[in-house]
């Protein structure tokens, strides 16, 4: 028995592991919205263009929005057998219908339609993804504002290096999650154009107008070459990319979450709420919520490397291989989304320890540089001259095991003459945050003003819709 919906050449079953790996129903289902909105759009093109009757496109309307409601009451019986989603709702829409539903497939092709559907799906993902977004850099906005004075160490290569504030720490990640929204956004405005009506790969002899359908589907503009319509699959590649940039973003702060929550490093604290226990140590606490977040990267980025894998050796037009590239794309999508939910929530949720914080911002002589940066400027001093003398005095202060601030203002000046006592007075954590008045800097006036700012923006943003 062949396929009724393509067994005009074809005269016997496919195998059963033809069958198998033919399938995409369990994952393309996913798009039943997108298609019948797209089915909507083309009928009534078809319609007004003449190409079916009126009649026969207010019934394919009625027919597909029963399939709708039917789809989202979970009443609908999705075949195997039926291959995709488009084949499953043209059948269902036959029994509603009858023979009219089968002259919704003029002038186009399921190429062009997987296209179209597949293109307003990751439209609809980057919408939910930057709002998303946007939720997370107003919790990080939020905390910014209250930890604007709280001290913490700032690391390069790990190591303690200059104090900064916690709240320019979180200013950081409210930095990366605009340029994450940005690109985003670049994405959507390349895919939104419309595949619909390149038919399979030629276009059609029907007078269809495809500027009608694209309009209706909220696109900008029709697809301008039908052979790239039906085979393009930048827009997938370009907003993986973007979630795989975003997913690193994210990973990186989490990363973070777990060193900071460690015992031995005690930055902060996570409650019950993002943390779990041990099935054997009673006294575990751990940040496995933003464990997971990391982990999650790598699905995203996989994704990502699997589709430019799948789509670097094919010639134009359409190929089956493309039937590939939706379910590791929507799993990572998924994966990114509830990353992202997951470190807003843990934004919220996390407790700095500011004393611990404090005394950390301290070690390792982190203010050195600021005796440096007194000595250029008090005394005229070369700098790479007066990182040498700072250097010589840390190094006395680390052999007599003191902080740089306790060093005597003697020994200091068994080094460097000149010194007065006015250099102790820029060694002390608070001294040196407030000093870093440069655009961008650290100091606490500047995080509040650049937080502000970005309430402002976000509010903005959020009454535009």
């Amino acid at each position: 028995m062949s396929n009724k919906m393509w067994g005009g050449r074809f005269t016997e079953r496919p195998d059963e592991i033809m069958e198998e790996i033919n399938v995409s129903i369990d994952v393309d289902r996913h798009l039943y919205a997108q298609d019948i909105a797209a089915s909507k759009a083309h009928a009534a093109m078809l319609a007004k263009q003449g190409i079916i009757t009126a009649v026969d496109a207010k019934n394919i309307a009625k027919g597909l929005d029963t399939i709708l409601s039917e789809i989202g009451q979970d009443k609908f019986s999705f075949k195997r057998a039926l291959e995709d989603i488009h084949m499953n709702v043209e059948s269902r829409l036959s029994d509603l219908i009858g023979s009219a539903a089968g002259r919704l497939h003029t002038a186009r092709s399921r190429n062009d339609q997987v296209a179209t559907d597949f293109r307003l799906f990751v439209r609809d993902i980057i919408d939910d993804t930057d709002a998303a977004l946007a939720a997370f850099q107003r919790a990080l906005v939020d905390r910014a504002i209250e930890h604007a004075d709280t001290v913490m160490p700032g690391f390069t290569h790990l190591q303690t290096a200059q104090p900064v504030t916690f709240g320019h720490h979180l200013m950081a990640y409210v930095e990366m999650a605009a340029r994450d929204r940005g690109r985003f956004q670049d994405a959507r405005k390349r895919l939104n154009e419309s595949p619909l009506g390149a038919a399979a790969l030629a276009g059609t002899s029907f007078p269809i107008d495809r500027v009608a359908t694209a309009q209706a589907l909220g696109f900008e503009r029709p697809m301008a070459n039908s052979l790239d319509a039906v085979s393009d699959r930048d827009f997938v590649l370009e907003t993986l990319a973007a979630a795989s940039i975003c997913a690193v973003h994210l990973s990186r702060f989490a990363e973070e979450i777990v060193i900071w929550t460690s015992p031995l490093v005690g930055l902060i604290r996570l409650s019950d709420k993002f943390t779990t226990g041990s099935s054997i140590m009673p006294q575990k606490r751990n940040p496995d919520a933003a464990e997971l977040v990391r982990a999650k990267t790598g699905r995203v980025i996989g994704a990502l490397t699997g589709l430019l894998i799948v789509m670097k050796g094919l010639p134009l037009a359409y190929q089956k291989d493309m039937q590939e590239d939706k379910q590791g794309a929507m799993e990572a999508f998924a994966a990114l989304s509830l990353a992202i939910r997951a470190m807003t929530g843990m934004v919220g949720d996390l407790v700095p320890d500011q004393e611990r914080m404090k005394a950390a911002a301290g070690e390792g002589y982190a203010t050195a540089t600021d005796l440096a940066d007194w000595l250029v400027r008090t005394l005229k001093m070369p700098f790479r001259d007066a990182h040498h003398v700072t250097g010589r005095i840390v190094g006395v202060a680390f052999k007599a095991g003191v902080a740089l601030h306790e060093l005597p203002l003697q020994q200091m000046q068994a080094i460097e003459p000149r010194i007065t006592s006015a250099a102790l007075a820029v060694l002390s954590v608070e001294s040196s945050v407030k000093s870093r008045v440069s655009y961008g800097g650290t100091a606490p006036k500047n995080v509040r003003a650049q937080a502000k700012a970005w309430l402002k923006r976000l509010e903005k943003e959020r009454k535009l819709g």
